[in-house]
């Protein structure tokens, strides 16, 4: 009687005569039935599942080097990548990586104080990673990543740790109020120092240009004097007219002076010997 065996897309199947490896059979239906009429070989074929799969270690109580029990969770993600290792080499692969893992776990775990565990806890997942990875490609198995789930305190100290956390934000919150205040401060600080910069610069600037107005006046007051000067030079007569326009204006303010004769001679008169 004829048999057929589907094996479906991605999964991979072994076949065995009499319980004897034969090779490893691609996705696809087979019949293991006799092949002919003096056909006596028994053939079975074993479906593997070549798909991504995960796998949990669930809380295992572990104890820190500083003896601290923690439970811990641990999600692994693998495949089967060589069919015929993973049924050959051990008696359950799937198990075997449990147990890998949960070894992995325990070694690294009891090596580390509960202060480096909760420093980083990728460190966990990396070491696992790392130590179960060369395990499992002996009997080919690929693990792909591995991760912490869960990370479980003690009642007591995560009542500590509660507490801590808070400490830690209210030391933060009040870390962030001083940084805004001195910040203020600082604000206030330069805004009046630019005041006094502006205002010691507008000061320099009004007397660079009272000093340059007076320099100009002077120079304007010279430069009238020499034109004038150099006009009485060339006609002494306008000597006289100031001399006259001096007067006047002395004599309107009711100042009294007198004038002397000496060297006027009346016109037209003759001097007697």
């Amino acid at each position: 009687m004829t048999q057929h065996i589907t094996i479906p897309h991605a999964h991979a199947g072994a076949l065995y005569h009499d319980g004897v490896f034969v090779r490893i059979l691609d996705p696809g239906r087979y019949d293991t039935g006799p092949q002919g009429f003096f056909d006596k070989i028994k053939r079975s074929i074993t479906v593997v599942d070549t798909r991504e799969r995960s796998l949990v270690l669930k809380g295992q109580e572990i104890l820190t080097a500083d003896k601290v029990a923690i439970r811990v969770s641990i999600l692994v993600f693998f495949k089967v990548v060589d069919a015929a290792a993973a049924l050959h080499e051990v008696a359950n692969y799937t198990e075997r990586i449990y147990e890998d893992v949960q070894l992995s776990a325990r070694r690294f775990l009891s090596s580390r104080s509960l202060d480096d565990i909760l420093a980083d806890r990728n460190d966990i997942s990396d070491a696992v990673l790392k130590s179960v990875s060369d395990s499992a490609a002996r009997f080919g198995v690929e693990i792909l990543r591995a991760d912490v789930k869960d990370l479980v305190f003690p009642g007591n100290l995560r009542q500590i740790m509660n507490q801590v956390l808070e400490t830690e934000r209210r030391a933060e919150a009040k870390l962030i109020g001083a940084r805004k205040e001195a910040e203020a401060a600082q604000v206030t600080a330069e805004a009046e120092q630019a005041r006094v910069r502006i205002e010691a610069e507008t000061e320099r600037l009004q007397a660079l240009i009272e000093a340059r107005t007076n320099q100009e006046k002077e120079q304007l007051r010279l430069q009238t004097e020499l034109v004038l000067a150099e006009a009485i030079k060339n006609n002494p007569s306008i000597l006289r007219l100031r001399e006259l326009d001096t007067l006047a204006s002395m004599s309107r303010s009711g100042a009294k002076f007198v004038v002397g004769l000496d060297g006027l001679r009346p016109v037209g008169l003759h001097a007697i010997d």
